[in-house]
């Protein structure tokens, strides 16, 4: 069936219609209340520059229908999601804030976390400005009230009992109202009221220093520190102490800026900003981004928008009580996020269109200089290894000549210096994955180095089926990226195209350093594993509780007997040190 009669049987209900490319790839995905009216919008009349783009490429369709315009939306977030359209506003960036969850078992445990699916048994925190806050918080905590660390408790205490981070529960009787007067405690500190935490850090700095324990007093005084900068006095709504999330938008030149800010206990904890294409309404737009944000985010007590928004998709969805303020300072509020969702479009728009311009100019010529329709989406591949050990591959992603780092992906591999097979091992576990989960297929497969390695990926796409072109990327005697390879073997100098030129040279780089500081994990991990492994009595908690003390094998081997006795019992920190000291004299 062509497109146009494609058009004319198009129902009028509800539903998502699903626009492909040549290659059959969906490229935008829309919901609309009657189907056929809004699909044959597309192809018929003028439409600004954007929309024609989109319609250029545009060969054939699918659609969905459903019962109510509810479903649509839903089913459309899904798609989105799950496609990554090029033409689609796609908010969910690759940064997860990470927040503390407090839990409400019998004997409580504090957690810093990413997942927020959220659990109905727990409170969480938060979001915190970095992982680096969230942890140091949670450190604090722990230090300074014995929550419980086991996921699963243990027949007899562990460790943390011997160093005073846990009460041991499972083995003794724990008074009834002991951790309820720490969760009060720990509560009121993460909500902002720090003074009792406050004093505990003050007694605890002033006990260690009159004990002489000046590296203990030094960390209680950095904590002091810390919370202090976690507690921050800039207020922004003194009499509003509830967890409020404000968002606005600013539309201009075809683009959308959203600017929203995270308020807690009154005071400014982070933000978040997007600048996006525009391809829908403005407002269309907006919503959407609200409910992407909070279908996988903890929702706030309050949600504050501007006046005139339509919020009758967001109500039908999302649980959030919303407010769109007209007055008073919660409208000060307002003018303060939509005043800069409007500066930084302005800041941002000029540098944006410039880095664009250059990935598109690069893009173009990387397409022309291989002769393919389009070079949207491109991975890249690396090896690493010292004399065969330790191998590792990765592969980095980009999307539109920018990192798409959610779909980066590291590989222990298991040829050793065998660098040929390490990348058929790689390029066949990635693709053995897409297909059995029908993943989406790049534009273009870049290899880090000549012929051979072309080859030996082409030979392993074609065993499994996959019609990917393939090119490789060669450095000069200098270690700088000079040339690119096509798949007949013909070397095609890249210093005449000066954007694509430097855009394959972050490539290159990028990937070169994913794959190196991965290898560089794992030998770092097993150098300590193989020197460990000897040590009797040292199992994976006490390990655990050994590395967050001393972060590698040098600090172990610089601690004296009595340092280590401090993290480990004394049998275990002899054993210990006697290994370290052996290690250190071979």
């Amino acid at each position: 069936m062509n497109l146009k009669d494609k058009l004319s049987t198009l129902p009028l209900g509800p539903g998502i219609y699903m626009m492909k490319d040549s290659k059959g790839t969906i490229i935008y995905v829309g919901k609309a209340k009657k189907l056929k009216n809004r699909v044959n919008q597309y192809f018929v009349g003028a439409h600004d520059y954007k929309t024609t783009k989109l319609v250029a490429l545009i060969v054939d369709f699918d659609y969905i229908v459903t019962r109510t315009e509810k479903e649509a939306l839903i089913l459309e977030i899904n798609l989105i999601k799950q496609h990554r359209p090029r033409f689609n506003i796609m908010f969910m960036d690759d940064k997860s804030y990470p927040y503390l969850k407090l839990t409400q078992e019998k004997y409580p445990r504090l957690k810093v976390v990413r997942d927020l699916k959220k659990d109905k048994k727990a409170t969480y925190f938060g979001p915190y400005p970095d992982a680096t806050a969230a942890h140091q918080m949670r450190n604090l905590l722990n230090d300074l009230y014995p929550l419980r660390k086991c996921e699963v408790l243990p027949k007899k205490v562990c460790l943390y009992y011997h160093i005073g981070q846990c009460l041991g529960p499972c083995q003794y009787e724990v008074k009834p109202d002991v951790y309820p007067t720490m969760v009060t405690e720990i509560t009121g500190a993460l909500r902002g009221n720090s003074k009792v935490l406050q004093q505990k850090l003050l007694a605890q700095m002033t006990e260690a220093t009159e004990k002489q324990l000046y590296e203990k007093a030094a960390e209680y005084r950095d904590y002091l520190k810390f919370l202090n900068y976690v507690k921050d006095p800039q207020n922004v709504t003194k009499d509003d102490q509830r967890d409020t999330d404000a968002f606005a938008y600013y539309e201009d030149k075809g683009y959308i800026a959203i600017q929203g800010l995270f308020l807690r206990q009154g005071k400014i904890l982070d933000r978040q900003f997007v600048l996006q294409e525009l391809h829908q309404e403005a407002q269309e737009a907006f919503v959407e981004f609200i409910l992407q944000y909070y279908s996988e985010r903890p929702k706030p007590s309050l949600l504050l928008l501007p006046y005139g928004v339509d919020l009758s998709w967001i109500n039908e969805i999302e649980e959030l009580k919303i407010h769109q303020p007209q007055k008073g300072q919660q409208k000060s509020l307002m003018n303060i996020v939509m005043a800069n969702a409007k500066q930084h479009l302005e800041q941002n728009f000029e540098v944006m269109s410039r880095k664009q311009h250059d990935h598109e100019e690069a893009l173009v010529q990387l397409a022309s200089l291989l002769k393919l329709d389009d070079v949207e989406r491109i991975e890249l591949y690396d090896n690493s290894h010292i004399s065969g050990a330790y191998a590792s591959g990765a592969c980095v992603v980009y999307e539109h000549g920018l990192p798409y780092k959610k779909d980066y992906r590291l590989y222990d591999v298991h040829s050793g210096a065998d660098d040929l097979k390490n990348m058929e091992e790689v390029i066949y576990r990635r693709y053995y994955r897409l297909l059995k989960e029908k993943g989406r297929l790049p534009s273009l497969i870049l290899v880090d180095g000549g012929l051979n390695q072309v080859n030996i990926v082409k030979k392993t796409l074609t065993s499994m089926g996959v019609e990917v072109s393939v090119a490789g990327l060669q450095k000069n005697d200098k270690h700088s990226t000079a040339e690119l390879l096509n798949e007949d073997g013909e070397t095609i100098d890249l210093r005449e195209t000066r954007a694509l030129f430097f855009l394959l040279t972050r490539m290159q780089d990028e990937v070169h350093r994913f794959v190196i500081s991965h290898h560089q994990k794992r030998r770092t991990k097993g150098q300590v594993a193989s020197i460990l492994d000897n040590v009797e009595g040292l199992g994976p908690v006490r390990r655990k509780t050994l590395m967050k003390a001393y972060k590698n094998v040098a600090l172990m081997k610089e601690a004296s007997l009595e340092d280590l006795e401090k993290v480990l019992p004394k049998a275990v920190a002899q054993a210990l040190y006697n290994v370290l000291k052996e290690e250190a004299v071979v």
